[in-house]
């Protein structure tokens, strides 16, 4: 018989959050999603009565040695049951090591393919870690298929099948880049320049733009992330700008690029594998956060801990309760009921794949929008307000419109 636990009792939870560095504007965001997620769960009553107790840790720069670090003063120092967390781009996935031996869940959002890889070489080892939204490669992929999309419906007519990427220098984003000249030629688009590889940071992109110009590329996409150098970037871009689509990653998602853009950014297109949907659900979650943040917050990063710590909470309690370190059936017990149960959140549908144990993209590798989680297109059409959803269907809510910069071309 189960004993009901006393109020004083909590479940401790760590993330590993840069709430320092060049990413210390998506670890704020990180840092209050969980926090949300946390505050609801517990106002519930918690995991099965237990209350969340939460740990951050900073992750800085997120090298290798300050994301390791910052696993084993979870573990050792915290003693927490769990780690769920945004993004840390750098260490490769050398934190599952201290995470495995202790055997306790580790749910992350580093959008790395390499993922895969670590999970499927050891499953037995590796049971415990999980990405909460799909691989960096199905955005090379999704992309392409977008702009052959908005080709063959009719709603843009490119002038010629020239493609051009820039890359940022983490594996990150060269792996989305080569994706996207990988499949290229089957849809019908040549790459003409790149990927082209810039490091970070970046304050002069104007070298780089007069080589992009030199070729007269249909579409330019910047695979790079960090949302100033995006900043920069398209500023320097609408000074002259190249008569083609234009697509920014996922940091130009961030208030922080709408700040200093401002209405400059309309036109740009944004995309990411995991984000925030205009549905109830996500309409609901993005008032809620922005009355508890402020104005300024950007619910479509905040969203990613606050999706993973609910699913968390659900497949614990489904199993009876959660567990700390070394505590390994407990924990796999834990681990199955989160790839049984599919989790319908604000972000979409996370249906972990068996294997991978990452979250399965919608419509990149299932056609079933219940079992995958969408690769969510925007279009920033006025910097005070959402960014647009313009795909995929049925999660699409705007139309794609012609860039200010384009749409001259067609009068």
């Amino acid at each position: 018989m189960t004993s009901t636990p006393s109020r004083h009792e909590t479940t401790p939870i760590g993330s590993m959050v840069p709430l320092t560095g060049p990413s210390s504007a998506d670890g704020r965001e990180f840092s209050n999603g969980f926090t949300l997620a946390m505050e609801e769960i517990n106002a519930r009553g918690g995991i099965l009565g237990r209350e969340i107790e939460a740990h951050f840790v900073d992750t800085g720069t997120q090298s290798a040695e300050e994301v390791v670090r910052a696993a084993r003063t979870l573990i050792e120092d915290h003693k927490v049951h769990a780690i769920i967390n945004g993004y840390n781009i750098g260490p490769q996935n050398s934190e599952y090591e201290p995470i495995a031996d202790a055997g306790i869940i580790y749910i992350h959002h580093n959008t790395l393919l390499q993922h895969h890889d670590t999970v499927m070489s050891n499953p037995g080892r590796y049971f415990s870690c999980f990405m909460g939204d799909p691989a960096e490669y199905w955005y090379g992929q999704g992309f392409i298929k977008l702009i052959s999309w908005l080709r063959d419906s009719g709603q843009w007519r490119p002038r010629n099948n020239r493609i051009a990427i820039i890359s940022g220098a983490k594996p990150y984003s060269i792996v989305i880049a080569n994706a996207m000249a990988s499949c290229a030629k089957q849809f019908g688009w040549t790459p003409a320049y790149g990927p082209k590889i810039a490091g970070a940071p970046i304050t002069n992109w104007q070298p780089i733009l007069d080589e992009v110009r030199a070729v007269d590329p249909a579409v330019l996409a910047n695979t790079h992330f960090y949302s100033g150098d995006l900043a920069r970037f398209h500023l320097q871009f609408i000074e002259d700008p190249i008569p083609c689509l234009l697509y920014l990653q996922y940091g130009a998602l961030h208030r922080t690029f709408l700040d200093v853009v401002g209405d400059k950014a309309r036109g740009a297109i944004v995309g990411t594998v995991i984000g925030l949907l205009r549905d109830d659900l996500g309409k609901s979650f993005a008032r809620r956060y922005r009355q508890r943040f402020g104005e300024q917050s950007t619910p479509e990063v905040g969203c990613q801990p606050y999706t993973s710590l609910h699913h968390y909470a659900i497949a614990a309690a489904i199993a009876g309760g959660t567990a700390g370190p070394g505590n390994i059936e407990q924990n796999q017990a834990i681990s199955d009921q989160l790839k049984a149960v599919p989790y319908r959140s604000v972000s979409g549908t996370i249906c972990y794949h068996p294997e991978w144990q990452s979250a399965v993209p919608y419509p990149d590798a299932v056609n079933d929008p219940s079992l995958g989680l969408p690769h969510l297109f925007y279009q920033i059409l006025n910097a005070g307000d959402e960014q647009a959803l313009i795909a995929p269907y049925p999660y699409n809510e705007s139309d794609f419109e012609l860039p200010p910069w384009l749409a001259h071309l067609e009068t």
